[in-house]
C-alpha cells in the first residue's frame, strides 16, 4: 500500500519584525519609552485628581504637557493622554499648546490636532484634522445666561458631545459647538452653531453650507465626457447634400 505523505502547513508568522516594517518597531519602542518617562506624572495626576475631580486635574496636567516641544513632546502628550482619556489613539498627533478640559474626550486614529487647540467634551473621528487654534466646546449652552441676577459664573450650565466625523477637516481659529459630518471641511475663522451634514463645505460665522463636496469634480468629469464628442462633430466636415433627380442645374 503507497504511504501518502502530506506537506506540514506553513507556520503562521509570529515574528514583529515580519508583520511590521522597522519603522513601526521604532515608533512602538518610542511609544513605551515615552509611557515610561510619563509614568511618574501619571501618578501625580491621578492623587491630584481625588482631590480636585478628574476633569479639572486634566485641564492643569494637559497645559503643563502642552508645552513640551517637538516630536518628544508628542510622544509624551499621547501616552499621557492615552491612560486619561477616554479614548486617545497611538497614531493620533497632538500638538504644542493643545488643551483639554473633559476626561471623556475621544482621539480616533490617525487624528491630527495642531497646535494650540482647545478640546472639551468631543470625539474625534479616524483621519480628521484640526487646524492650529480650533476650540471643540462641550456643547453650546456650557455657561446658564438666562438669570440676570446672578453673575454667569454662578448659573449652570449643560454639556454635550460635539461630534467631529471621520475626515472632516477643521480649519484655523475655528470655534465647533455642535456636531460636523463625516468628511466635511469647516472654513478658518467659523463658528459652527448648528450640526453640519457630512461631505459639505462650510463657512462663516455662524457657519453655513457653502457648497457640497466633490460637486466640482462631477461637473469637471461631465465636461471632459462632452468634449470628446464636441470635437469629433467639428472635425467632421457635413457631408454636401447631393441634388435630387428633376433638380434645377445651372
Amino acid at each position: 500500500m503507497a504511504h501518502v505523505t502530506c506537506d506540514p502547513p506553513a507556520p503562521a508568522v509570529t515574528n514583529l519584525a515580519s508583520r511590521t516594517g522597522p519603522r513601526e518597531l521604532v515608533k512602538a519602542a518610542a511609544r513605551l519609552a515615552a509611557l515610561v518617562v510619563v509614568s511618574p506624572f501619571l501618578l501625580w495626576h491621578w492623587l491630584w485628581a481625588l482631590l480636585i475631580g478628574p476633569d479639572r486635574a486634566l485641564e492643569g496636567s494637559s497645559e503643563a504637557l502642552s508645552l513640551l516641544p517637538g516630536l518628544a513632546g508628542q510622544y509624551l502628550r499621547r501616552a499621557f493622554l492615552a491612560w486619561t482619556l477616554a479614548e486617545c489613539h497611538p497614531t493620533a498627533v497632538i500638538g504644542f499648546g493643545v488643551l483639554f478640559s473633559k476626561t471623556g474626550a475621544r482621539v480616533g486614529p490617525n487624528v491630527y490636532i495642531g497646535p494650540r487647540c482647545h478640546i472639551g467634551l468631543a470625539h474625534i473621528g479616524r483621519d480628521a484634522l484640526l487646524a492650529a487654534g480650533v476650540y471643540l466646546t462641550s456643547g453650546a449652552r456650557t455657561h446658564g445666561i438666562d438669570d440676570l441676577s446672578r453673575p454667569i459664573r454662578e448659573q449652570i450650565g449643560a454639556t454635550a458631545v460635539v461630534q467631529i466625523g471621520a475626515g472632516a477637516w477643521i480649519g484655523s481659529a475655528a470655534v465647533v459647538m455642535a456636531d460636523v459630518g463625516r468628511d466635511t471641511v469647516v472654513g478658518a475663522g467659523a463658528v459652527v452653531t448648528q450640526a453640519l451634514p457630512e461631505g459639505v463645505v462650510a463657512a462663516g460665522v455662524p457657519a453655513r453650507v457653502v457648497r457640497q463636496r466633490g460637486a466640482e469634480i462631477a461637473s469637471q468629469d461631465r465636461t471632459i465626457s462632452i468634449q470628446p464628442e464636441a470635437a469629433l462633430g467639428e472635425a467632421i466636415p457635413a457631408e454636401p447634400q447631393r441634388a435630387s433627380i428633376g433638380s434645377e442645374v445651372e
